[in-house]
């Protein structure tokens, strides 16, 4: 065998075990943006990657942990523009909007965002426009109000705290409350030593406290407030988390991550199939779960109704 030969015969080797490795592991890629590995991030993807398999048994999932080094996420955007994936799949806000930044030629499919909309990562949640489209956080508000009424059976008027960040919200909920027999009372809060003055306010006119989770609102300092004197006051106040609720507010919902990551996945399937995320309705959380806090009811005298017991995710006592 002559050596230009071997070469030749080298050569051809090497082009076939490339063909061979690459038809072995053609499929459709789909990048995977996270930022954490919490357990509900956890339950989130393995949720999304299960139906994603289902209906796309060839897909091939490249998993990227955001970071907060640019290098390293420079070496990620590489990756992706060697990768060209079909799509990618993000879970939470923060990995949602690096890859909104990064990628906007490649349709993106979030899971687990909270108001999508105030976020910006939408025009609308019917219509969210552009590359972005998902699974989100949000619990329909009538559902929200009508546990309430199932809590408060007397209910009429509800006050809210609100600030710019969370004003658009107030308003759609102020239409929801009154197609319910409602009064949404809103007092916004421009800066946070306004919020012991609203508190006052609210009590004489509303029965009950709503809250909704606003950052530029909510930290550890002024929801510790809120809860102890709703309690003083003996107003039910509805917590926006179960982490709330476990801290004193009387209930909350929740949602389940893994069907949150179910949603995420039916939609990305779409997206794979050739439909456009601008065309694609964000969804809602439609798995949810009662929380309630034993001691907030008896001591403002307020009595869970027993179908509501025996459906509870957690009781904190």
């Amino acid at each position: 065998m002559t050596r230009q030969y071997r070469t030749i015969l080298g050569a051809v080797v090497l082009l076939l075990v490339g063909f061979l490795s690459e038809a072995a592991t053609a499929g459709t890629d789909v990048a995977i943006f996270v930022r954490d590995s919490l357990t509900s991030t956890s339950r989130t993807l393995h949720g999304a990657k299960k139906v994603i398999r289902r209906e796309h048994p060839d897909v091939v999932f490249h998993d990227f942990l955001i970071q907060n080094e640019p290098d390293e996420n420079l070496k990620i955007i590489d990756s992706l523009n060697i990768v060209k994936p079909r799509l990618i799949l993000t879970v939470g806000s923060s990995a949602t909007e690096f890859a909104r930044d990064n990628f906007e030629n490649v349709p993106i499919v979030f899971s687990a965002v909270k108001y999508p909309v105030l976020s910006g990562f939408a025009a609308s949640m019917n219509h969210p426009g552009g590359n972005l489209t998902g699974a989100s956080l949000n619990i329909p508000i009538d559902v929200q109000f009508k546990y309430f009424r199932e809590i408060v059976p007397d209910l009429k008027r509800i006050g809210v705290f609100y600030t710019d960040n969370t004003a658009s919200l107030i308003s759609q909920a102020r239409v929801v409350a009154q197609s319910a027999g409602l009064e949404l009372i809103p007092a916004k809060i421009d800066d946070i030593k306004m919020l012991p003055q609203a508190l006052d306010s609210l009590a004489v006119s509303a029965q009950a406290i709503w809250t909704v989770a606003d950052p530029n609102l909510f930290d550890p300092r002024s929801t510790r407030y809120l809860l102890l004197n709703c309690l003083r006051k003996g107003l039910p106040l509805m917590g926006f988390s179960r982490h709330v609720v476990e801290s004193g507010a009387l209930f909350a919902l929740d949602f389940d991550y893994k069907a949150i990551g179910f949603q995420a996945g039916a939609i990305a399937n779409r997206v794979i199939d050739g439909a456009s995320p601008a065309d694609i309705p964000i969804s809602l959380a439609d798995v949810i779960w009662f929380h309630y806090n034993q001691n907030t009811a008896e001591r403002i005298g307020i009595t869970i109704p027993d179908e509501l017991v025996a459906v509870a995710k957690e009781v904190y006592r």
